[in-house]
């Protein structure tokens, strides 16, 4: 029995719906996934309706993007219940306004230098919370890059010429959000962001904070980086959680369930945060 505790909808950059990932997910042969779309709960109504229909345990989720001292760093929320969808979004409210704005600053500034897109199908297609990867989209169907890591990689690179930094919510704050409304706060892919003598700085002001797991099992770490998460959540007595973090065809190479191929997500693992939910409750 297996599971999946990062997976994204079109409800922010993933390109199924949430009916689609359920479906997925029981053709996979997965026990338990878990919708986690960034910034939003929007998707989860339908998601949970449907793992319910195909037999599976769906999880509640959402990803938020945070800052810690000027690194973005992602914190997962799971086991979200419904009664706190409308404090989720109060609680992002304000900074996708903010990226909202930031992201209409930079298609102005790419179609200023000649880079023309079709943003009103960017909006549409997001639903409303549009991100870099449909930018991204667009500047490849335009023909300007052949993929949209190509265009993250070049024109929309962080620090680039079209890049703005938007102010994020405080990483210890969200931490201490989550847990207030009984979910089970989760580091996302911690390597990608920090290495590990930052990491081993940055989990025991997290764990004060009320920092429950972060992910050892995901997509991109390797054996030995895998060894080194597990290794490092032990000795500070954090869980460990794990997931593809699929996003349909705009990450291709990440299925859901199997990441690139060998990623296996042990259902105990859900079962030890799924008793953290219970005994917070």
């Amino acid at each position: 029995m297996t599971c999946d505790l990062h997976t994204h909808t079109y409800h922010s950059d993933g390109t199924d719906s949430p009916r689609e990932l359920a479906r997925l997910a029981k053709e996979s042969g997965l026990s338990a996934i878990a919708l986690t779309d960034h910034n939003t709960v929007s998707g989860l109504p339908e998601f949970l309706s449907a793992t319910e229909e195909y037999g599976i345990i769906g999880v509640g989720g959402t990803e938020i993007s945070t800052d810690y001292d000027g690194v973005e760093l992602h914190i997962i929320g799971l086991f979200i219940e419904p009664e706190y969808y409308g404090a989720v979004t109060d609680f992002v409210t304000p900074m996708m306004a903010r990226k909202a704005r930031a992201n209409d600053e930079l298609v102005e500034r790419l179609m200023k230098d000649g880079y023309v897109i079709d943003y009103e199908r960017a909006k549409r297609e997001a639903g409303g919370q549009i991100n870099r990867a449909h930018i991204a989209t667009e500047l490849m169907r335009a023909g300007y890059v052949k993929s949209p890591e190509e265009a993250f990689g070049g024109l929309l690179r962080k620090n680039g010429k079209y890049y703005t930094v938007t102010k994020r919510i405080d990483v210890f704050e969200t931490i201490s959000f989550i847990k207030s409304i009984g979910g089970v706060a989760i580091l996302a892919h911690p390597f990608l962001e920090l290495n590990e003598s930052e990491l081993r700085r940055f989990l025991p002001l997290a764990k004060k904070a009320g920092l429950d797991a972060m992910e050892v099992y995901y997509s991109k770490f390797d054996e030995e980086t895998t060894l080194l998460a597990s290794n490092i959540a032990k000795e500070l007595d954090i869980l460990p959680s794990g997931g593809s973090d699929y996003h349909g065809w705009r990450k291709p190479g990440v299925a859901i369930g199997v990441g690139k191929g060998n990623l296996s997500v042990d259902f105990s693992i859900f079962e030890a945060l799924s008793r953290k939910k219970n005994n917070f409750t």
